[in-house]
């Protein structure tokens, strides 16, 4: 038996993020309550290092390690520079917002940590087993994160529903990757992609592997009709943390779809696109329906996402470049405008007051014109209202739609859009034309005045420029 040496180099930014989470874990035993603005410097610094790695490490190449089981690629790294990028945003956010709740404690970073690096392996990941491995180290610091308000009863409730709808979820996927195993004999993206490309034998396990693998997926996008965990998660944890859950992940989800149906099980795309059409126009429906009838802004963001998802599915089952493209430029932007929504309803909330309903921004520009302006580029946007980068990100997906013969889905998805406009204009509604029923001011500290400027700004900025970004996401999925 052969045993060749791994190449590592690969694998740094991982490893790194991997010590450097042991040693904030470890530091933060050390350290106390005064001094806990340590901990939360040392996970920035970790992302910042992660980042320099990666793209330092990048060669423009697609190599492979582990015994194929792990693959540096140009998606892989740009995924994994947004990841951190968000990462980092979300911990600064969540920074005031832990301090005055008693919550800012080394846990929430040192889990974060751990959470990212659960989203680089499933970014990295070229075998089912690393795919599964990195999805549940991501989940399992989502779970504990959720809890993390342990006297809070509706985040206790939260994280067992998540727990046991997620465990399901993981059964499932798990279940349908070993009946591709039981059939190929291999766990390898590559060998299974190779035998379902020469074999031309319609397998009922496989089929059934198939229906498991997606409704897996579904669990943990938060598809319909299986997104049942995703306004109760969102609600009942700390907004810090739905927040984290809200974004990044959203990325890493993209990567194992790709990884999963489009490199793994890409010769199955016409028993796969038949269910993602259903997914999807139920998630678009359902999402975009339910969230106007919501009062709470977090849980309205929650159907939101889940109507989001509906659209990121557009892209992948439309089954060309084009539209895998289109839906990596949507969930990019996607992440960039959940971080601002879910960042703004932080930033309007203080000790004793979380502003989670959509009566809190009632009369916003009378408190904050400038906020309320950025609040404004963010519901525009993930409306998609001319000519905002949402705008550009559903437009992308549309054309992909059309492009593969797909019209009467182009047009289902814009009536849901339609639909779904009214709950955002209502926010804008209730900041610029109702009288406030706070008029505490809003004094957020100064890196979060200037990063939530600069996360608003961004996404006016690609909606007027939005080539640069739809061309970095072409170039990564060449």
């Amino acid at each position: 038996m052969n045993f060749e040496m791994p190449n590592f180099a690969l694998a740094l930014p991982e490893i790194f993020v991997l010590c450097m989470a042991c040693v904030v874990l470890l530091a933060d035993l050390f350290v106390g309550e005064r001094n806990r603005v340590v901990t939360y410097l040392m996970s920035q610094a970790t992302l910042v290092g992660a980042a320099i790695l990666t793209v330092g490490l990048h060669t423009g190449e697609t190599q492979m390690t582990f015994g194929g089981s792990f693959i540096s690629d140009t998606m892989g790294d740009v995924l994994k520079v947004f990841i951190y990028l968000v990462t980092a945003v979300v911990f600064l956010y969540s920074r005031e917002y832990l301090r005055v709740r008693q919550l800012f404690t080394g846990e929430y970073f040192v889990l974060g940590l751990f959470g990212v690096l659960g989203m680089m392996v499933m970014v990295s990941a070229h075998s089912f087993l690393t795919i599964y491995l990195g999805l549940e180290l991501l989940s399992l610091s989502l779970y504990a994160m959720v809890a993390l308000q342990r006297d809070s009863i509706g985040a206790t409730e939260a994280a067992m529903k998540y727990f046991v709808l997620g465990s399901l979820a993981s059964g499932m996927l798990l279940y349908g990757m070993s009946m591709f195993y039981g059939v190929t004999g291999s766990l390898d993206i590559t060998e299974v992609s190779a035998y379902l490309a020469q074999s031309h034998d319609k397998n009922i396990v496989l089929a059934f592997g198939v229906v498991f693998v997606v409704v897996g997926l579904a669990f943990k996008l938060g598809a319909v009709p299986f997104h049942m965990w995703v306004p109760d998660v969102y609600h009942g944890a700390p907004t810090s943390v739905t927040l984290y859950i809200g974004t990044a992940p959203k990325i890493a989800a993209f990567a194992m779809v790709m990884r999963l149906l489009v490199e793994g099980l890409g010769d199955l795309h016409m028993q796969w696109q038949g269910m993602l059409i259903m997914l999807a126009i139920a998630s678009m429906a359902a999402g975009n329906i339910i969230a106007i009838a919501q009062s709470n802004i977090k849980r309205m963001l929650a159907y939101s996402t889940i109507a989001h998802v509906g659209f990121l599915l557009l892209g992948i089952l439309a089954g060309t470049e084009n539209g895998y493209s289109s839906s990596m430029f949507y969930i990019l932007v996607y992440a960039l405008m959940g971080l601002g929504g879910f960042g703004m309803v932080i930033l309007l909330s203080r000790a004793g007051f979380e502003a989670d309903r959509l009566e809190d921004f009632k009369g916003l520009n009378q408190r904050s014109p400038w906020f309320a302006f950025i609040m404004l580029i963010l519901m525009i946007s993930m409306a998609g209202i001319p000519v905002s980068v949402g705008f550009w990100a559903k437009l992308a997906v549309l054309q992909a739609l059309i492009r593969a013969d797909m019209t009467w889905l182009a047009v289902v998805a814009v009536l849901f859009s339609v639909i779904g406009a009214y709950y955002y204009l209502r926010i804008v509604k209730l900041m610029y034309f109702d009288k406030p029923e706070d008029t505490n001011p809003i004094k957020p500290a100064l890196d979060m005045r200037v990063v939530m400027s600069a996360n608003g700004l961004a996404v006016f900025a690609l909606g007027i420029y939005p080539s640069a970004l739809t061309a970095l996401c072409v170039a990564a999925l060449k």
